[in-house]
Parts: structure tokens; C-alpha cells; sequence
């Protein structure tokens, strides 16, 4: 005769588990461990302890902050086809955070201690020049993506047209970006001349300005120290003009993938005070 499965009371399943009472419950009504049997009556559950396994693993997924579809997913392929698939895309996640993480301690400790001294402040005159432009409404949250997808069209736009860039990329930041989280935002790179307009990349000339610019370092996660410093600058000692922020690539995502190599000139609009004389 087959063996009778094996079935426990939720009390003694939750002490087999170490789970709460509240955590198993939420995985049995998402569909993530659901009790083998239910009482058509009570609604009292009954677990497997072939269950039990499934129960340690999902913990320790959850552990990694792994999310529930995810484990679900890993769950439902009886044959472990997409389990290295899956785990490795969420430990490349949890290694993203974990560089954050350490991102955010080091800046919070530089913040935390003594003034690194003085920041550099340039003025900076941006002449009108000709260049392949792509310029969309966007997310701030997407900013980064969406900035190196730009890129990447705009470089493979000038290779295919045989134009060669004069200088770096730049951008222009719309003011709804900062105050409504969404906005314009313009990316271009000055080239040697006309391009014909090809999927979202138009033809552009950029405008005439003059800027007061600090150049950042490092991820454009930190870009508000650098933004900071440079409103600090431009309240205290300059006269600030109308139109967008403006940002140069210097050193971007077309250039390296390592954000801590990435250097960005940083530029506010300011009205040029003619000089008097000597």
C-alpha cells in the first residue's frame, strides 16, 4: 500500500518553519504556498511536510529580497530550467543596491565631516553649434536609461551618416524635471555637419548661452552636490538668466560603463556682466 502523506497542523508546520502565522497566510493567498488541504467547514489548513523545503527556500529568497513573482516563478519550473537565470539576474540587482548602498555612505560621510574646501566655478560661453538631437518628455526616474539610450541613437545616427562629432554630448534639463518629476529634456552631440532626420534623432542647432559650470565626478545618482554647489554659487555671485540647466558628457555611458569614471560639466544660465574699464 502507498504511504499515507505526511500532513501537519498549521501550528506544528509554522514551528517545523519558523514563519509567522501572518506570512504564511499571505503566501497561501497569493498562491505562493498554499496549504494541502483546507476544511470546507473551518477553513482550518493542513500542510504537507514534503512542504517544508519549499517553505525553508522561500524564506531564504525572501532573505534576498527576492521578489514573490520571482520565487514564484522559480517554484513553478519543475525542472529548475530558469532557476540560474533568475537568481543570477536578481544577485546582479542585489549588487547594484549593494553599490549604492556604499555610494550613499561615503557621500553621507563626506557631508557629515569637514568642508572639502572650495569648489571650482567657471563661466563658460556655449556658442550656437550644429549637431543630431533627440528631445522627448521624461520620467526624472528614468533619466539615466533614458539618457544612455539617447546616446547610443545619436552616436549610431552620426556613423551611419558619416558625421563625426566636435565636441561632447550635452543635454538640456527642463525645470519640470526638478519641480514636477517630469519634463522636456533635449540630448545632443555637435557634429561637422547637416543630418537628416532618422527614427527620434532630429537635427538640431544648440542655443547660444552663457553658463556658470562645476564639473562632477562619479554617478549621476550624486548629481545634487554638484547641482547644489553650483546654485549656492550662482544665488551668492551671479546673475541668473532664463532657460534650462544644461549638462556636458565630458566622460558619459558612451565613453565607460564605470559610472565612478563618468565626469559631467554642469551648467546655470547666468546674464554675462560686461566688464567696465580699468
Amino acid at each position: 500500500m502507498p504511504a499515507t502523506p505526511a500532513l501537519l497542523t498549521i501550528g506544528d508546520f509554522l514551528r517545523a518553519t519558523l514563519l509567522t502565522i501572518k506570512t504564511l497566510r499571505h503566501y497561501h493567498d497569493t498562491g505562493l504556498l498554499e496549504a494541502a488541504e483546507v476544511h470546507t467547514r473551518t477553513g482550518y489548513r493542513r500542510y504537507l511536510t514534503s512542504q517544508i523545503p519549499q517553505a525553508q527556500m522561500i524564506k531564504r529568497f525572501r532573505e534576498l529580497r527576492m521578489p514573490l513573482n520571482e520565487i514564484r516563478q522559480l517554484l513553478a519550473s519543475p525542472d529548475g530550467s530558469n532557476l540560474n537565470t533568475i537568481i543570477a539576474a536578481h544577485l546582479r540587482r542585489l549588487e547594484d543596491d549593494l553599490g549604492r548602498t556604499r555610494s550613499a555612505v561615503s557621500e553621507l560621510r563626506s557631508l557629515l565631516g569637514p568642508p572639502a574646501g572650495p569648489v571650482t566655478i567657471s563661466h563658460r560661453h556655449i556658442a550656437p553649434m550644429l549637431g543630431a538631437a533627440i528631445g522627448e518628455c521624461i520620467e526624472a526616474k528614468h533619466a539615466v536609461p533614458w539618457l544612455a539610450g539617447a546616446l547610443a541613437e545619436l552616436k549610431s545616427t552620426l556613423v551611419t551618416q558619416s558625421r563625426r562629432a566636435v565636441a561632447p554630448a550635452g543635454g538640456l534639463i527642463s525645470d519640470e524635471i526638478f519641480t514636477k518629476g517630469r519634463g522636456a529634456a533635449t540630448i545632443y552631440i555637435p557634429c561637422d555637419g547637416p543630418i537628416e532626420s532618422s527614427g527620434r534623432v532630429r537635427p538640431y542647432q544648440s542655443p547660444e548661452v552663457e553658463l556658470a559650470t562645476i564639473v562632477h565626478v562619479g554617478s549621476h545618482r550624486s548629481f545634487d552636490i554638484a547641482y547644489g554647489a553650483l546654485a549656492t554659487h550662482v544665488a551668492r555671485y551671479e546673475l541668473a538668466a532664463g532657460g534650462p540647466l544644461q549638462e556636458h558628457y565630458l566622460v558619459g555611458p558612451l565613453e565607460t560603463s564605470d559610472e565612478s569614471a563618468w565626469r559631467t560639466e554642469i551648467g546655470w544660465p547666468i546674464v554675462k556682466v560686461a566688464e567696465g574699464p580699468h
